[in-house]
């Protein structure tokens, strides 16, 4: 299994969230954002947990590279309050096993706040590597659906579910 650890989200990380505000990266999350989102986008994580910055934690290597952010946050889903859970990795560590180890060690994270029982994700039914990160990770697939993300988008997505008092 690779081997990763989750740091919370701090002032340094500025940097990372601008590599992963690559095309290819955002790709299937609306696209790249300008420099001013960006930096909202920081100041959010930087800030949270809170309403709408949830917890958010860089994804780091055995030898310290920052590699990734991962992160939960709280939302309503068919009524119920849940966790959404996300994730981006750099394109030179994909497909090694970094977002399944990442999102696992989240997913611990949030089963230890005991707030909500499950957690979701909604990626692209076009990302394959996304959909098999859910799958590797423990989550069921519940079905396809529509999703708004980024705000203002419908886009066709995967519900995936994990019971986090399993």
């Amino acid at each position: 299994m690779t081997e990763v650890r989750i740091e919370p989200w701090d002032e340094d990380d500025l940097k990372l969230l601008h590599q992963l505000n690559a095309p290819e990266i955002r790709h299937h999350t609306g696209g790249t954002e300008t420099d001013e989102q960006v930096l909202a986008r920081h100041e959010r994580y930087v800030s949270g947990p809170g309403p709408g910055s949830g917890v958010m934690f860089s994804v780091v290597l055995p030898d310290g590279a920052k590699v990734g952010s991962v992160g939960y946050w709280e939302r309503v889903w068919h009524d119920e309050p849940v966790y959404e859970m996300g994730w981006a990795i750099l394109p030179e560590h994909q497909g090694r096993g970094v977002a399944t180890a990442a999102v696992r060690a989240v997913v611990a994270e949030a089963r230890a706040q005991g707030r909500h029982r499950y957690a979701h994700a909604y990626p692209s039914v076009d990302n394959p590597a996304s959909n098999a990160v859910c799958r590797k990770a423990g989550f069921t697939l519940l079905g396809e659906t529509k999703f708004e993300y980024p705000p203002g988008r419908m886009m066709r997505s995967h519900d995936w579910r994990l019971d986090l008092t399993a």
